[in-house]
């Protein structure tokens, strides 16, 4: 893949971060070494419709995000509420809460709780007016959230309910869209984007364990698959993919 300037990482197609700044299997040390250069300081936004998803479709890029030194926060639209057989709502809740929080300690980032109800996600004028509440007063730079062909329904909410705000807020952040479960989930998938995750593969592998309730063997199993695919796409061992809104703002980002 062609070398391309620190002013376009953003804007040209086939990377978020460019080969000409970290090279195409950058190390954890290199990344933190950029840390020390690296301006301004941007917040990246990763919207899920459960937790995990943030997880499992941005984890790596989440790390690199925010080894960095960015700030990131993972949004999820429910807390899984009935998402482990034989326990209420509520305990489902308090258990799947718990683990979110573990998860993005792992990847050094803030977690946020939407509100909405797992499996009954809404899309009606009130839960746009709430979702978008959040999204105003986070302000992001950049936000990542589901494709939205996806087979579950709390996957597409999520992904309108984030695509409404980047449009109430005048496309004033770049908006990108990442997969999960591709072709049992996520449908149609064409990336425009890639970031390799080579190093920060076992933060993601780390971070998806932290859910215990969600038999992460199983979990991580296809997401494994979906990465190194990504990878040899992307010429690397591990990569995670985006389809970037191509109406976003453009504006400069420097790793």
């Amino acid at each position: 893949m062609k070398p391309i300037p620190r002013r376009d990482l953003l804007g040209a197609p086939g990377v978020l971060f460019g080969s000409t700044l970290l090279g195409i299997n950058a190390t954890e040390q290199e990344i933190l070494e950029e840390k020390e250069t690296a301006q301004p300081r941007q917040k990246i936004l990763v919207v899920g419709g459960h937790p995990d998803d943030p997880e499992t479709g941005c984890g790596g890029t989440m790390a690199r995000f925010s080894t960095a030194g960015h700030e990131v926060a993972a949004v999820y639209l429910t807390r899984g509420e009935y998402g482990i057989k034989g326990k209420s709502p509520e305990e489902t809740a308090r258990i799947r809460t718990s683990e979110a929080e573990q998860a993005c300690r792992i990847l050094g980032v803030r977690p946020i709780f939407a509100g909405q109800i797992c499996s009954h996600a809404e899309t009606s004028n009130q839960r746009y007016a709430e979702f978008h509440k959040i999204i105003q007063e986070e302000d992001p730079d950049m936000m990542f959230t589901h494709w939205p062909i996806d087979s579950h329904r709390d996957h597409r909410a999520a992904s309108m309910l984030a695509f409404d705000s980047w449009l109430a807020l005048d496309r004033s952040f770049d908006l990108f869209f990442y997969e999960v479960y591709s072709g049992i989930q996520t449908q149609t998938f064409s990336p425009t984007h890639y970031v390799d995750i080579t190093h920060m593969e076992p933060r993601k592998r780390s971070a998806t364990y932290a859910h215990v309730s969600q038999k992460p063997d199983q979990l991580y199993r296809l997401h494994d698959l979906m990465n190194r695919f990504r990878g040899t796409e992307y010429r690397c061992q591990f990569a995670e993919a985006f389809v970037r809104h191509v109406q976003g703002s453009e504006r400069d980002f420097r790793f």
